[in-house]
C-alpha cells in the first residue's frame, strides 16, 4: 500500500508526468488513433521537460544573485521560498502532506463538476507545496487523524478551483480566448496587477511595442535584451560583493565580472529555454484536453504553471521582474525603519511571480500597467509573509517562508479561524467557501434560464 501510494506521490509531483497523462487521458476519450495519442502524450511530456530545464536554469543562475545582493548591502532576514519551507514542513508531515496533496486533486475534480468553476489545476508541485502548508496549519490549529486529512483535502482542493478563477477574467483578456488558465498560487496579486493595469494603465502602449532606435535595433530581440539588462544588474551586484566574497562563494576562482556575465547568459538561456517549452505544450494539451471537458468535467478549462503566460508578452517579463523586485526592495526598506521581521526580496519569487504580474498588467493596461501592477505584487508578496510567519507554528521560525500571495491569503484564513474559534471555527469556514461556491453556480444557472 505503502509502495502505491509513493507512486502515486510520484506521478502527481512530477508536472511533467502528470500532464502527458492527463493529455494521454483527453486524447483516448476522444478516440484518437494509437499515433495521435503516442505524439501528443510523448510531446507534451517532452515540452514539460523542457520548461522545466529552462525553469532550472532561470533559478541556477538566481540563486547566487540573492546570497551577492545580501553581501552587498549587508542584509540579514527571513527569505522567501517555497522549496525551502516545503523542504523543512516534509520532515514532519511528510505523509500528512502527500495524503492531503491526493484527497486535493480528487475534490479539485468533484468540485469543478458541480460548480461553475470549471479549472483543473495542473502544477503539481504547487498543489504539494500548498498541501504541505495546509498540514502545518491544521495541526497547529490541533486537527488530527481523518479530520485532518479531510479537511486538509477539500481545502485544497477549494483553493486549487477558485484561484485560477480569480485570474481568469485578465487570462482571457490576455490570451484573447477562454481555452486555458493560470494554475499558479499568486493569483490574487495576478488579478490585482490587471485591475490596476485596467485603471490606471493605457493598454494601447503595450510592452511589446517599445521603439528602439536604429542603432539598438538588437534590443527587440528579448534574448539579447534579457541577456544584456541582467548583466548589467549582475555586474553592479558582484561589484558591490567584493571579488573575494563571489570568488570564494560562487564562482569558484572565477573571475567575479566573469562570473556575474556567465550567470547572465544563463538566465537569458532559460527564460529562451521556457518559451520553446510553452509553445510545446500549448500546441498539444490544449487539443487533447477536449476530451476531458466533453466526458469528465464538461468545459473544464487546464490550469497551467505561470510560464505559460511568458510568450504572450517576453518583454513584459522583464519590467515585471524589476519592478517587482524594486517593490520587494522598498518594502524591505520600510521593514528596516519600522522594525520587526524583515523580508528579503527573494529574487526567485519576484522574477516567476512578478513577470506573470508584469504580462497581465500589460494584458490591461499596456507599459504603465505592466510596471504599477508588479510593482505592487512586489509589495503584497513582501508584507503578506510578515503576517502568515505567526499561524505558521514551529515554522514560523525556520528563517524562511511561503512566497506568492495565496499561500499567505489561505494561511491566515486558515491560521485566524484556528485562533480566533478554534477548530469548529476552521470547519465552519470551510463549509461556508464551498456552499458560497454551489450557491453562486446555481445563482448562474437561474440567470441563464430567465434569460
Amino acid at each position: 500500500m505503502n509502495n502505491f501510494l509513493q507512486v502515486i506521490i510520484d506521478i502527481a509531483s512530477n508536472p511533467a508526468l502528470l500532464v502527458a497523462l492527463i493529455a494521454i487521458l483527453g486524447l483516448l476519450l476522444q478516440k484518437k488513433n494509437t499515433s495521435d495519442v503516442v505524439k501528443g502524450g510523448v510531446k507534451t511530456f517532452v515540452g514539460f521537460i523542457v520548461l522545466t530545464t529552462g525553469a532550472g536554469a532561470v533559478v541556477q543562475a538566481l540563486e547566487p544573485f540573492g546570497g551577492m545582493f545580501q553581501e552587498a548591502f549587508n542584509m540579514q532576514g527571513v527569505v522567501p521560498n517555497n522549496e525551502a519551507i516545503v523542504a523543512v514542513a516534509l520532515n514532519d508531515y511528510g505523509t500528512t502532506t502527500a495524503i492531503i496533496m491526493l484527497l486535493g486533486m480528487v475534490f479539485n475534480i468533484l468540485i469543478a463538476r458541480v460548480t461553475k468553476f470549471k479549472y483543473i489545476f495542473l502544477t503539481g508541485h504547487h498543489t504539494l507545496y500548498m498541501a504541505a502548508m495546509i498540514a502545518v496549519i491544521l495541526a497547529v490549529v490541533g486537527f488530527d487523524t481523518w479530520l485532518l486529512l479531510l479537511l486538509g483535502g477539500l481545502m485544497l482542493g477549494i483553493i486549487m478551483t477558485i484561484s485560477p478563477a480569480i485570474v481568469q477574467p485578465f487570462m482571457r483578456q490576455l490570451t484573447g480566448k477562454d481555452q486555458i488558465a493560470l494554475g499558479h498560487f499568486s493569483a490574487a496579486t495576478y488579478a490585482l496587477s490587471g485591475w490596476i493595469g485596467s485603471k490606471f494603465g493605457n493598454k494601447s502602449k503595450s510592452t511589446e511595442d517599445i521603439k528602439f532606435p536604429k542603432g539598438l535595433g538588437f534590443l527587440r530581440d528579448s534574448t539579447v535584451s534579457i541577456a544584456l539588462t541582467m548583466a548589467v544588474i549582475y555586474i553592479i551586484v558582484a561589484l558591490f560583493a567584493g571579488s573575494a566574497f563571489v570568488t570564494e562563494n560562487y564562482s569558484g576562482g572565477v573571475n567575479h565580472i566573469m562570473y556575474a556575465a556567465q550567470q547572465a547568459g544563463t538566465f537569458a538561456a532559460g527564460v529562451f529555454i521556457i518559451l520553446a517549452g510553452v509553445r510545446l505544450i500549448l500546441a498539444e494539451i490544449v487539443p487533447a484536453f477536449k476530451g476531458i471537458s466533453q466526458k469528465l468535467v464538461p468545459n473544464a478549462k487546464p490550469a497551467l504553471d505561470c510560464p505559460i503566460v511568458f510568450t504572450y508578452a517576453p518583454n513584459a517579463v522583464l519590467i515585471g521582474f524589476f519592478a517587482s523586485f524594486v517593490g520587494g526592495i522598498v518594502s524591505m526598506i520600510v521593514m528596516v525603519f519600522t522594525g520587526g521581521v524583515i523580508i528579503l526580496p527573494g529574487v526567485v519569487p519576484h522574477f516567476f511571480v512578478g513577470a506573470t504580474a508584469g504580462v497581465m498588467g500589460n494584458a490591461s493596461g499596456g507599459i504603465r500597467g505592466s510596471i504599477l501592477g508588479s510593482f505592487v505584487n512586489g509589495i503584497v508578496i513582501s508584507f503578506l509573509p510578515v503576517f502568515l510567519l505567526p499561524v505558521l507554528g514551529d515554522l514560523g521560525f525556520a528563517g524562511t517562508t511561503f512566497s506568492d500571495a495565496d499561500f499567505a491569503l489561505s494561511g491566515l484564513f486558515l491560521g485566524l479561524l484556528g485562533n480566533s474559534g478554534g477548530k469548529l471555527a476552521v470547519i465552519i469556514g470551510i463549509v461556508v467557501v464551498l456552499v458560497s461556491m454551489v450557491v453562486a453556480t446555481v445563482m448562474t444557472k437561474d440567470k441563464k434560464q430567465a434569460v
